[in-house]
């Protein structure tokens, strides 16, 4: 891999697309385009064009592929979608071919796999994770999810959600609801920013809200310990400005698994990259699958 490779990713939120030209390590230029708000299937092909468009945007000569996050599962060989939830005017569509459209559109190779699976991708490729063959890559945002790096390279799985940690079992319901911007919202009535904004000033039900926060992020950290016994859990996602008011709570409660050497051994480690690391991860699985 050199500085010299030119690679596209694409970031596709529930919201918005945001494509980036990649090189050596940074996004050197970038492309938002909103989707529409209204969920009509109509407003489908929409959400298609602004990917062109934003792709368009940023395209260069001797880009060598794109690659692509999206928040759903994905037949990784193919290119297809399925059963999107996050973009409001998708879900209707059982499946997209979005890899077949782009490729047509653009003539260069395209690679499409779940954001938080390029997000661990990225991590190994450029940030924290280049110091570990073995680790989890968490996304904490508006949701939960992760990507399994193992040997150095993302587990091959067959339905690209071997990293589903929003999915887990967990109280009455899911991981997702007590681990992401949802137990502000579900638990609260509220959201993580106006709690961040509030432990900012040292408002104490704030901090005591977030302390709660990082004692159910550390039971599901002792829940893939268990399962997958890492060498590292890097945490990435809008949570990461927060860390400060939840990152001791969510370490005792690791402190806690019944197998001391395993938490001792653990490390724990926050992504530098927020910003860029949508962009960057999905950029990564481009250059992971090209072999660059």
């Amino acid at each position: 891999m050199t500085n010299e490779i030119k690679v596209i990713g694409v970031d596709l939120g529930g919201t918005k697309v945001n494509a980036g030209l990649v090189t050596g390590q940074k996004v050197n230029k970038s492309f938002k385009a909103i989707h529409p708000k209204n969920d009509s299937s109509d407003s489908g092909g929409i959400v298609i064009s602004n990917i062109i468009n934003a792709i368009e945007q940023v395209m260069e000569d001797g880009v060598k592929g794109i690659g692509i996050g999206v928040p759903s599962i994905v037949n990784r060989k193919e290119g297809v979608i399925y059963d999107t939830q996050n973009i409001a005017c998708w879900k209707s569509y059982k499946e997209v071919r979005l890899g077949e459209i782009l490729q047509k559109r653009f003539n260069v190779p395209v690679f499409l796999d779940n954001d938080a699976n390029c997000f661990a991708v990225g991590e190994r490729f450029y940030g924290k994770g280049r110091n570990y063959e073995n680790f989890v890559g968490m996304t904490i945002g508006t949701g939960l999810g992760g990507g399994i790096i193992n040997g150095g390279f993302l587990l091959k799985d067959e339905n690209c959600m071997s990293g589903e940690l929003g999915e887990i079992l967990y109280m009455e319901t899911k991981a997702e609801n007590y681990c992401s911007g949802l137990f502000f919202k579900t638990k609260y009535n509220t959201d993580g920013m106006t709690v961040f904004k509030n432990a900012e000033k040292g408002d104490s039900e704030a901090l005591r809200i977030f302390n709660e926060f990082g004692y159910h992020l550390g039971r599901i950290i002792k829940i893939i310990l268990a399962c997958l016994d890492p060498q590292a859990i890097i945490i990435g996602g809008s949570i990461v400005a927060s860390r400060k008011y939840f990152e001791t709570s969510m370490r005792e409660e690791v402190k806690k698994f019944v197998y001391a050497r395993a938490a001792e051994k653990l490390t724990i480690e926050f992504s530098d990259n927020a910003a860029d690391a949508p962009v960057l991860g999905a950029a990564a699985v481009c250059m992971n699958n090209l072999k660059l």
